[in-house]
């Protein structure tokens, strides 16, 4: 098993906050909770930690607001609920930031957003220069425009799935429980807290339950978002967040909610992913200093390191990169479609632009989409 401590020492957290923990019970939002949620946050990003907020809240803030008693059925009164919320819930966040002089950004999301590849790679590119920047993400999902056919269905997945996007090390789920007990707690005085699983632990199903009345995820989801994070080779805490300084203690290696860890390493995750997953769709035939680049240095792969473009692929999708032998040397997401590919390649990446008229990235493959064979 993964060593706990080794894992608490991460550098990219993905952090949710669910709705009953942001609106106190569906009392309105709780600002002085909110309040010291951020601060630590501003803490961990002083020591370091890349952090992107997933946050709930907006469903439940819009029916506060509307003086509605229960979560409307109807899509439409869902999404203008959303509408109206999610103006409380930025604004909120955006002031408590601001007063340790930081930086946020607004990300709305569907899942179309997370399987078409071209979008996938296009909020992969802006949440990568958020953080460079370090500006603190906060992303909801889309409830305003999304369908049945599209909808996460609850943030805990959405949180899984951007820790997949942006490839962090940690997913920390607040919630209003201690974390994932071995039977009902409310129903069995004698309940156990799990404090360390495997994420993939099938005993874990039998131990999930339900949800409550302003959020759509219970324990259930919870586990299910576990294992989608540790697609990435992410480990999440399932974690009360009204115990005191939370995350900070979390960061300082203390054991706290429930620790489901991941098979293997983020970079041996994303491997697997890359090579079984995908199908490819074209080829990079590359000159031998972009093969040395490439095996030696973990850079990215450039287009003044590439010889010749076969097949027929679009942006986001696969393809092998291969030495002028035809061994394949990597493979990855490509930045560029074929026939833009075709007329950047051999050119420096400063003339991407007056090439094409516009530039999606100075690498053809970013080495964070790419892994070596």
């Amino acid at each position: 098993m993964i060593e706990t401590g080794r894992i608490l020492a991460n550098r990219r957290w993905v952090v949710k906050i669910g709705s009953a923990l942001l609106t106190n019970d569906g009392q309105g939002l709780d600002h002085d909770a909110i309040a010291r949620w951020v601060d630590q946050m501003v803490c961990l990003r002083q020591q370091g930690v890349e952090l992107v907020l997933v946050s709930s809240g907006s469903v439940a803030e819009g029916m506060t607001r509307l003086g509605m008693k229960h979560r409307p059925d109807e899509l439409h009164q869902l999404q203008a609920a959303a509408a109206v919320g999610q103006m409380g819930l930025v604004q909120t966040y955006e002031a408590c930031f601001k007063r340790h002089q930081m930086q946020t950004a607004q990300v709305l999301l569907t899942h179309d957003d997370l399987s078409n590849r071209k979008r996938y790679l296009n909020a992969k590119g802006t949440l990568g220069a958020l953080l460079k920047w370090g500006v603190v993400p906060v992303i909801n999902e889309n409830d305003t425009v999304v369908t049945d056919e599209i909808c996460f269905g609850d943030n805990d997945t959405l949180a899984a799935l951007v820790a997949n996007l942006v490839v962090a090390d940690r997913l920390i789920i607040l919630t209003d429980q201690q974390g994932l007990f071995d039977c009902d707690p409310r129903k069995n005085p004698n309940a156990e807290l799990v404090k360390e699983a495997r994420a993939e632990d099938a005993r874990l199903d039998e131990m999930a339950g339900g949800g409550g009345v302003l959020g759509r995820g219970g324990m259930a989801t919870k586990v299910r978002a576990a294992r989608l994070a540790a697609r990435s080779g992410a480990a999440t805490v399932i974690a009360s967040g009204r115990e005191q300084d939370v995350l900070l203690r979390l960061q300082s290696g203390e054991s706290l909610g429930t620790l489901l860890t991941p098979e293997c390493s983020p970079q041996a995750a994303r491997k697997q992913w890359l090579a079984g997953h995908l199908k490819a769709r074209g080829t990079l035939v590359l000159d031998a200093g972009a093969v040395k680049v490439l095996k030696n240095s973990g850079r990215s792969l450039l287009p003044v390191g590439v010889k010749q473009v076969t097949g027929d692929f679009s942006r986001g999708e696969m393809v092998l990169c291969v030495d002028e032998q035809g061994r394949v040397v990597a493979r990855g997401l490509v930045n560029y479609g074929v026939a833009e590919a075709a007329q950047i390649i051999g050119k420096p990446s400063s003339q991407i632009a007056e090439v094409l008229g516009y530039m999606a990235g100075e690498e053809l493959v970013h080495r964070d989409n790419l892994v070596l064979a």
